[in-house]
């Protein structure tokens, strides 16, 4: 499975299923091994953040400079569990470890206000001022019950997103 001119075995198809929770049918599983070997340009059975700028929707999405550490160097396997966040059957806690690993760029478990402050300036550009995203930022904390100094961990995003009917939805073409 690590070198993408090999052919997907039922085994490595049903072990890559089961390593993201079923939240990929095995069709689907089979279209994104054909998705990961086009993108996969040097055949090494990893994809770089360079080959993900190949697919215009990561290249122009505002938050992709955050998602280039999540998805450099990925494998077949790894890439599809990335993906699974994606899939209409991955549950809402699935969805929102994804969204707290996207503001948790530092990695260590927390997301401060500036964290809060960095996604939503790559989210807003130039289109409104420093101070009315702090403004805003404070408002949606102060609603949710959180002050501007709070450190949100994975339980608080949980609480935060978990009553809000989250659709982070994909369709994989199947052939």
């Amino acid at each position: 499975m690590g070198n993408t001119s090999s052919m997907l075995t039922q085994y490595d198809i049903e072990e890559v299923q089961e390593h993201c929770n079923n939240t990929f049918s095995q069709q689907e599983i089979v279209s994104l091994y054909q998705r990961f070997c086009q993108l996969d340009r040097n055949s090494g059975g990893f994809i770089s953040a360079d080959e993900f700028l190949s697919v215009p929707e990561f290249a122009v999405n505002p938050l992709s400079q955050r998602l280039f550490r999540m998805v450099d160097g990925l494998n077949f396997k790894e890439f599809v569990a990335f993906l699974s966040a994606f899939s209409s059957r991955a549950t809402l806690q699935h969805k929102v470890e994804f969204i707290f690993k996207v503001y948790d760029f530092d990695g260590n478990g927390k997301v401060a206000f500036s964290d809060l402050l960095d996604v939503l300036r790559d989210l807003t550009g130039q289109f409104i001022s420093e101070q009315q995203r702090e403004l805003v930022l404070t408002h949606v904390l102060e609603e949710a019950g959180y002050k501007k100094d709070s450190l949100l961990v994975l339980s608080d995003f949980m609480k935060i997103l978990g009553n809000t009917g989250l659709k982070m939805e994909v369709e994989v073409p199947v052939d």
